[in-house]
């Protein structure tokens, strides 16, 4: 079986989330509890401790948020991103001046929980449907300027990216059919549109709109909101058509209905509740003087 790589985050794009995150919680005054506690002399240790199972994802952001409040902190992680934990595990150890680590310990940690929250609850689907060759794939259901890093926690819970944005596929939905005067149509002008490396797919809710998109042709078609048995019709007329099209099944996708629509023998089930629905997952700071 060939590896699948986990995906690394770019630098500049970390730097610019956790940066971001930083100065809306430093405001215009910085740390005043810090500073008005602690002196600028106090190095400190602490540990990032999971409290629960689950997958991590996020480390390269907490370790930024420390690097970015001072230079002079050391983070040491002891776990890698996409790695299953137990409760209790010690994710990460930091050491260094006391008023960094505890002006940047929120923002670490409100991106290593959420998106190890991601990638635990990712896990999750991606365990119930092991046994079939489907794969979960995440949306554009993402909070508004952290897709990119959600996207990335879908991939370390074992999960695959739809398109990331409304430019790298076209994806024709409901919607865009009605515009353009049916599926043929919209067909026609989307492969006259798109370059030979941009995929063209299509959403389709009834068997006899699926044979419409077989007749004229699709990289992908999205099967919405149908029922297992007509998910088994829909891969059997691919199937019976030469196999051509991928076919993604959405709608309707929670931790109890994945299975039996992956064994249905769809490519990609897509659903939102991987990223809009994940509870964080629960990681602690605990420190010492150092």
């Amino acid at each position: 079986m060939t590896t699948a790589f986990l995906p690394e985050l770019p630098h500049l794009m970390v730097e610019d989330q956790v940066r971001a995150a930083l100065l809306e919680d430093l405001g215009r005054a910085g740390d005043i509890t810090s500073n008005a506690t602690i002196g600028p002399d106090r190095q400190a240790t602490a540990q990032m401790n999971s409290r629960e199972a689950g997958v991590i994802s996020g480390l390269p952001l907490a370790q930024a948020a420390f690097r970015l409040i001072n230079p002079a902190i050391s983070f040491e992680a002891l776990v890698g991103d996409g790695e299953r934990v137990a409760p209790g595990t010690m994710v990460a150890r930091i050491s260094g001046p006391a008023r960094g680590l505890l002006s940047a310990e929120r923002v670490a940690l409100n991106f290593l929980m959420h998106l190890s929250g991601i990638a635990t609850h990712t896990a999750r689907f991606a365990d119930a449907i092991a046994h079939t060759s489907a794969k979960v794939t995440c949306t554009r259901k993402t909070i508004p300027g952290l897709r990119a890093v959600e996207k990335y926690a879908v991939r370390c819970g074992g999960g695959s990216s739809h398109r990331y944005g409304l430019d790298d596929a076209i994806l024709i939905k409901d919607n865009h059919i009605v515009v353009a005067g049916g599926i043929t149509e919209a067909l026609k002008a989307a492969k006259a549109f798109a370059g030979h490396l941009t995929k063209v797919e299509i959403e389709v809710d009834t068997l006899e709109q699926f044979e419409a998109v077989l007749k004229e042709g699709a990289d992908v078609c999205l099967l919405d909101n149908m029922r297992p048995d007509t998910l088994r019709q829909a891969v059997a007329m691919n199937r019976s058509s030469g196999g051509r099209i991928t076919l993604e099944a959405s709608g309707n996708v929670n931790l109890d209905t994945v299975k039996a629509i992956a064994e249905t023998g769809v490519d990609y089930i897509s659903t939102s509740k991987i990223t809009m629905a994940a509870p964080t997952l629960d990681i602690g700071l605990d420190m010492a003087i150092g």
